[in-house]
């Protein structure tokens, strides 16, 4: 049976690591400060910002949300980010997504100093990650980095099979594998042999966003198994993208669903938000 992969204990050592670094720099008159941007009423963002709010004010980190009605234009979108970039006291700016479909979400990103850019999603950061050279890594991604080292995997000469494409967790992830030196193969849901290619995999990264469409029997054994997929089924059930259950029989870790990539999310969120005022701080 599988090691389970324990999301909300590495991110509570985590946030007490940032806590700490967080009273530092209040101890030098910098506190760090993070703003939320929350255009509409969409259950799940609201919930998540929620979250984000509690966990700012846990580890010392100043919070303000700005909750906008889902008719707000796009101009006036604008403008608030632009008031946040010259914001001082502000070291991080979230644009919670998805936007309402009248305001272009590309337009929108751009637009936030990629010095600010705490998710890690503007072109001018997604660059530097693709270089090697990161100023901030998105959170998702960064979270599953920090889970695996959590737990002693040395990426090195490891291939690593990635089952997602997006821009928030696939890409990036794979660009992070690859800076460990992983052979790296990403999958989607289109991928021809599919089973074949996941059960080729040292380590498996799951982030299609399918209830548990990579099943247990494609699993090697002795693989890693990281499962991004957060997925409602019936009322009240949330699965992954992986069938935990028959996968725990040949992997060696795993993560659980809920439990497991979820918390180190907001967690790297927070730390982004504190290396941000790190710089503040030495300029």
């Amino acid at each position: 049976m599988a090691d389970i992969i324990d999301g909300k204990a590495i991110a509570a050592e985590l946030r007490q690591q940032i806590a700490a670094d967080t009273q530092v720099l209040i101890d030098q008159n910098i506190t760090p400060g993070l703003a939320v941007v929350l255009v509409g009423e969409d259950p799940a963002s609201r919930v998540y910002v929620s979250m984000k709010e509690k966990a700012c004010a846990t580890a010392g980190i100043y919070s303000v949300e700005h909750k906008l009605p889902s008719e707000t234009s796009e101009a006036i979108l604008l403008e608030l980010i632009d008031q946040l970039n010259s914001d001082e006291k502000i070291d991080g700016i979230l644009v919670q997504l998805p936007l309402p479909g009248h305001i272009d979400e590309a337009k929108v990103l751009e637009a936030i100093s990629p010095g600010k850019d705490v998710d890690g999603f503007h072109p001018y950061n997604v660059g530097r990650l693709l270089t090697g050279n990161p100023v901030f890594q998105p959170c998702t991604p960064f979270g599953i980095m920090k889970m695996l080292e959590s737990i002693g995997v040395d990426l090195q000469g490891k291939d690593v099979v990635i089952v997602g494409r997006s821009n928030i967790v696939g890409k990036p992830v794979a660009l992070m594998c690859l800076a460990e030196h992983a052979t790296v193969t990403i999958c989607h849901s289109r991928t021809v042999n599919l089973p074949q290619k996941v059960a080729a995999a040292d380590v498996v990264i799951a982030a299609v966003g399918r209830p548990e469409m990579i099943k247990g029997d494609w699993i090697k054994k002795g693989a890693i198994v990281i499962d991004v997929g957060v997925n409602r089924v019936g009322d009240k059930k949330l699965v992954g993208d992986v069938d935990f259950v028959a996968a725990c029989e040949n992997a060696a870790a795993i993560t659980p669903v809920p439990g497991g990539v979820g918390p180190m999310t907001i967690t790297m969120l927070l730390y982004n938000t504190l290396v941000s005022a790190k710089r503040r701080a030495e300029r």
